[in-house]
Order: structure tokens, then sequence, then C-alpha cells
């Protein structure tokens, strides 16, 4: 969640999302542990939640009243505190939030299955994901473009939606998603087993990896290529392919016995923003938009809200693009804010457990 504001600054900072820069390549690099970690852990979750309730009627009614209330925010809402745009035949974002929101729709009906079949589920959706660019090629010629237009929400294959820009397609994130459901079972187990799995999981998957990125690499040198490492790094994410899952999952996997054991200050800062997850996005999306109209009018005179209609794509003359050291200022201000914020509501849900909406925001 803290990753993914320093991604959020650079969209309103104008800093392009990578470049031949370390500062500018590892800045929007770092950022890429998120939407994996938000769809794999939200299956974790689930699986958890389902464990307390020991209802799966309730768990299924719970993920699909959450999952469209995402869905919904994602198109009202969120889309506004991206583009202060109230024009909205213009321009409409399908971003994570929505994609969160279907996979937990589909959620709804793979909990009902044995744990075990919707983890296989989802790693064999993560595996075989290149399969699904074919759906729309086995209709008719005369009706494959209308059913690519509404193909492009779970897959990309060549057909464009032309009403919506779908920045996450549903696979196969909805397979990372019932993978973390599964991988709930491991999160049970006693302590050291569960390090010993966890450390297999994730140190194999970085070595698959690095070994596997690497031939690719190699199998296809150019003479104008960037280096080896940024060559490596820079793994597809729209869709994710199955490299960029390796690289981001298998990190995350081999932490979370380290984080399970994570106490002081920070631990405690970084645990307040797990506890009111969605109040925290809701929240930094308009205060970061805000914060770069501020910073525009100081440094210019003009807050430029004129290039942030269709944010988060936007596109600010390089004169007017922001500096590093600025952006990373304008983060950690903000993110004092967000703790300020998300303490007082953190407080607020945790006196008024009878207040039943609190438990989706």
């Amino acid at each position: 969640m803290v990753l993914m504001a320093i991604d959020h600054v650079r969209v309103y900072s104008g800093i392009p999302a990578g470049g031949p820069e370390p500062g500018i390549f590892f800045t929007r690099w770092i950022t890429h542990f998120c939407a994996p970690g938000f769809a794999f852990l939200a299956g974790t979750s689930t699986f958890l939640y389902g464990e307390k309730l020991n209802d799966k009627n309730r768990l299924s009614r719970y993920l699909l009243t959450r999952g469209l209330l995402l869905v919904i925010l994602e198109l009202t809402l969120i889309r506004f505190e991206w583009t202060f745009n109230l024009n909205y035949a213009e321009f409409m974002l399908a971003g994570v939030i929505w994609m969160l929101g279907w996979c937990m729709v589909i959620m709804a009906a793979l909990v009902r299955m044995n744990v075990t079949a919707v983890g296989i589920t989802g790693l064999a959706i993560i595996a075989l994901q290149q399969v699904f660019q074919y759906v729309p090629k086995l209709f008719p010629a005369s009706v494959q473009q209308s059913v690519g237009e509404i193909w492009a929400f779970f897959y990309t294959s060549g057909f464009e939606q032309q009403h919506l820009s779908i920045l996450y397609v549903l696979i196969p994130w909805i397979g990372v998603m019932a993978a973390g459901y599964g991988f709930g079972k491991i999160i049970l187990l006693p302590a050291g087993k569960k390090q010993k799995i966890c450390w297999w999981i994730g140190f194999s998957s970085i070595a698959l990896f690095i070994i596997a990125g690497s031939i690719i690499i190699l199998m296809n040198p150019a003479n104008d290529a960037p280096p080896f490492i940024y060559r490596l790094l820079n793994q597809k994410k729209y869709p994710a392919s199955q490299l960029f899952l390796l690289m981001t999952l298998g990190p995350m996997i081999a932490l979370i016995p380290f984080a399970e054991k994570a106490k002081g200050k920070l631990a405690g800062i970084l645990s307040l923003f797990g506890r009111v997850p969605f109040f925290y996005y809701l929240l930094h999306i308009l205060l970061i938009h805000i914060s770069a109209l501020a910073v525009n009018f100081i440094r210019e005179g003009n807050a430029h809200q004129d290039w942030y209609l269709t944010a988060p794509y936007t596109w600010i003359p390089e004169e007017h693009h922001w500096g590093l050291p600025l952006l990373y200022l304008v983060f950690f201000i903000d993110l004092i804010v967000l703790y300020f914020l998300c303490r007082w509501y953190a407080g607020y849900k945790s006196r008024h457990p009878e207040k039943k909406w609190l438990y989706y925001v």
C-alpha cells in the first residue's frame, strides 16, 4: 500500500513509467509488487475470513456484495478522484479496484469448491493464461468483433473495448486471487513448517524467474537493448505474465515469515494501514491529486488540472515534469497525512462494531 502511493505520485509528476535512468526505472519497478500482493493476499484473507465465519453462504454473499461495491466505486468515486472530471462519457477507467472487485465476484462462486481445488485452479489459470487470447477466434467471423469487445474485459485478444479503458483484465488476476485463497491453508500451519514452505515456494519462484528470464534474454540478443538487469526486471504487467508474477510474488511469499515477526514503530504504522486498506486507497488518490495541483501552483502559478483529465493516463510536457526528489518529498508528506487520517478511522471503526457497513471500507 505504501509502495503503491509512490507510483501514483509519479503519475501526477509526469515522470515516465520506467526508463534508462536507474532512479526512474527502480521507482517504477518497486511498485510492481503492489497489484500482485493485493490480489494474492485478498485471496488469503478471503480464506481466513471464511474460516472465521464457518459459513460458505455468508462468505459468498460478502464477496459478491463487496466485489460489486468495489466495481461501482471504481467507475464513479475513484474515477472522479483520479481526474476531477465529471464528463463520464469522455473517459472511463477499469483499474485495479475494478479488477479486485470482479475477482471477488468470481471468488464468491469458487469458494464453494474445495480449498485445494481453488488453489490449483488459480495456478492453472496463471500458467495457461495465453490460451485465453484465442477465445474470440472460436466464434464465427461475423461476431468476433462483438465477442472480442466483451472478452477484452477478461484477456487481451487484439480487440479493444470501445467505451472503457481497461488497465487490468481479469485473467490472470483471478488466478492470482484463487492461488492466494489456496495459500491460506499454509498460513494456518505451525510457524516452523509454514516458514519452510514459504521459503521453498518463494525462493523457488525467484530462481525460476531468474533462470527462465535469463534464457529468454540470451535467446533474443539485440545491439541496442537496455542493460541485462533492466531487461530481466522489465517484465510484462498488462496483462501480468508468468515471469512478472514469479518476480513479484516469489519475494513476497518468502518474506511472509519475517513480516509476521516484525515489531517496532514501522511495523505498527504498516499494520495500521493494513487495518483500513480501502479507506487508505480512497484517500490516497484524492490527497495525491490535490497535492499535485498545489505543487504545480507553487512552482508555476497554475494548478494545471487540465493535465489530469484522463489520469492515470497523463500527458504532461517534459519541461514541466517534477524531479525525483520532489516526487519523494510529496510522497512522504502525503504518507504522514494518511497515517493520521487512517489512525482516526481505525479507532472509529474499532469503537463501532455495530456499524456493519464499516466492514466494507
